[in-house]
């Protein structure tokens, strides 16, 4: 994908508050040209006190238009900049939104692939770091460089000289700033992956807490974190140090427009090419150019940053959407039939090689093979989270590319091993499975499911906050709560991947009779390490390195694959040279 310019991506994102900004740049002008003047009342009254004007009323009146100038710069400037964070605020809201939507499209490979600290730090970190250099840029920066270009203009009018060699410094000055801005985006976007990785480190460092202190890792732990800690804090110290010198002369030399003004400008007089008066404004007027021009420097780092993030942003947005119709189709049965499905997560890495296989509806389906085979993946392709290389999914007849994510994912109920639950009551995170049934439903399908004797215990019964990411309640309870969820969604199409793994055997004894009571008439999919999970399944099919090996009811299987029946025998503890059925 080519990159955009930054500015032209923020332009586009900002597209709903184009007329609110352009009124904050507006108001601006309107209070650059009020700035100016005071500096021509200013000048105006040394030429009279150089004239001898001995009429107060004078002086008492530029002083007036001097002060509600500057009064009414002030208050144009509040109205731009209140303007200008009003639309800002709008824009980074209209981001975030825009970039949550983009989630769900995208495929979850895309997602997973990203560490998570790294979403949350562009959607939340980096966009509000946006907020005050993004609202303060366009009224200020235009502002100032209006100001200057205003001054300029008028010192035109007043001697073109002079106006030329009020110039003098600031190219000079801009010189030395521009070495500091030759390679600054790069060095800006060299800083903020530095900073990731010592985020990165920080969040794994206290997430791994618990390994760290059982294998006493903490001082080998402790020294990666150091590590990176210290590589972010030495590239900052070396990016500051290369810019202190170029900032510090730009700074300095771009105000100095009197080396030249006076001097020359001083010829000028004596020889009389040059007025008293105009001599006084130049030199008044003068100072007035250089100091604009040097605020807008101030927004160089927040320029970079800007640059840098609206890239993240774009990417993010422009990112690989999963390519599915848009329109709903009439599905009247839930078949899944895979025709020579090829699949891999990256390009050059092909994980599924020509897979087919029929599953018929309203029987239960396992998927088995060893650790890494690809049956996890099938699953997921199913379920629609991510898209095929090869072949085709067709579910009821229809491909899964000719129905719409939202169809094909409400069509689908899926349980893993690792169910995420949300930093919400244990009735709310269940009713997530059916936004609309009633506390009564909620609580049915958890007496169902074995959860509403646990959660009964607990101090709050089912209004009990289960903690960011279900930390405050065992692993067993959360795949009860995960399960009951997936059993209110009632979805036509059932998935449980490894879905009794952190269940006791007491417990498991429930699941599976509540499961053989709900998952009637649906078409369920097993994945299981454990095979005595899955042996009155009506069909099961033997993955290994990404291809169908076999496929049969366990018996048949036990009978005729030696994968199936080494796989077997494991589980069970047979001794070599055994087979048990």
């Amino acid at each position: 994908m080519k990159e955009k310019n930054p500015a032209v991506i923020l332009w586009e994102l900002a597209h709903k508050e184009h007329s609110k900004l352009k009124t904050s740049v507006f108001i601006a002008t309107i209070g650059v040209i009020a700035g100016i003047v005071p500096y021509i009342a200013a000048s105006r009254i040394l030429v009279d006190l150089v004239n001898g004007n001995g009429d107060f009323k004078t002086y008492f009146l530029w002083l007036g238009i001097a002060l509600s100038s500057y009064i009414l710069k002030s208050v144009l400037y509040s109205i731009a900049l209140s303007v200008s964070h009003k639309a800002t605020f709008s824009v980074l809201k209209d981001i975030r939104l825009r970039m949550l939507d983009k989630l769900p499209k995208m495929p979850l490979g895309e997602i997973i692939s990203v560490p998570s600290g790294n979403f949350k730090q562009i959607m939340v970190d980096q966009v509000e770091s946006m907020e005050k250099p993004l609202a303060h840029l366009l009224p200020e920066m235009s502002s100032n460089l209006l100001g200057s270009l205003s001054i300029f203009i008028y010192l035109l009018f007043l001697d073109w000289r002079m106006a030329l060699l009020s110039l003098v410094s600031i190219p000079v000055g801009m010189l030395f700033m521009g070495l500091v801005m030759k390679n600054y985006a790069v060095q800006y976007e060299g800083s903020v992956k530095v900073n990731r990785d010592m985020n990165s480190a920080i969040v794994q460092y206290v997430n791994g807490i618990e390994v760290i202190k059982t294998f006493n890792q903490d001082k080998r732990s402790y020294a990666k974190y150091k590590d990176k800690v210290i590589a972010n804090a030495r590239y900052f110290y070396e990016w500051m140090k290369s810019c202190q010198l170029p900032v510090s002369l730009s700074k300095n030399i771009s105000p100095t427009t009197m080396i030249t003004v006076l001097p020359i400008g001083w010829y000028f007089y004596t020889h009389g090419s040059l007025s008293a008066e105009v001599f006084i404004s130049v030199i008044i007027l003068s100072l007035g150019i250089a100091g604009p021009l040097l605020e807008t420097m101030n927004f160089v780092d927040g320029l970079a940053k800007i640059g840098t993030i609206a890239n993240s942003i774009n990417l993010i947005l422009e990112g690989k959407e999963q390519n599915h119709s848009g329109k709903d189709v009439m599905i009247q049965q839930y078949d899944i039939e895979l025709q020579d499905v090829q699949f891999g997560y990256e390009e050059e890495k092909e994980i599924l090689h020509g897979v087919s296989l029929n599953i018929n509806e309203g029987i239960t389906t396992a998927f088995v093979g060893p650790s890494g085979s690809g049956k996890s993946t099938l699953a997921k392709l199913i379920a629609g989270y991510w898209d095929i290389t090869e072949g085709k999914i067709k579910i009821g007849g229809y491909d899964i590319k000719d129905i719409p994510l939202k169809q094909l994912y409400s069509m689908t109920a899926f349980v893993s091993q690792d169910n995420f639950l949300f930093n919400e009551s244990i009735r709310e995170n269940i009713r997530m499975g059916n936004p609309s049934a009633s506390d009564e439903e909620v609580e049915d399908i958890a007496r169902k499911s074995g959860c509403h004797d646990f959660i009964m215990k607990m101090e709050h019964g089912y209004d009990t906050v289960v903690g960011s990411s279900g930390s405050h309640i065992s692993g067993g309870e959360r795949q009860r709560i995960s399960i009951a969820r997936a059993m209110l969604k009632d979805s036509p199409i059932v998935i449980l991947d490894e879905a009794t793994s952190y269940i006791d055997p007491e417990n498991e004894v429930i699941i599976k009779k509540a499961l053989s009571k709900l998952v009637q008439n649906k078409t369920v999919i097993i994945i299981a390490h454990r095979l005595s999970t899955i042996t009155d399944a009506e069909q099961i099919f033997l993955i290994e390195k990404g291809e169908l090996v076999s496929h049969g009811k366990h018996k048949e299987l036990i009978k005729d694959s030696k994968l199936y029946q080494k796989m077997w025998n494991a589980h069970i503890g047979v001794k070599d040279g055994e087979v048990e059925c």
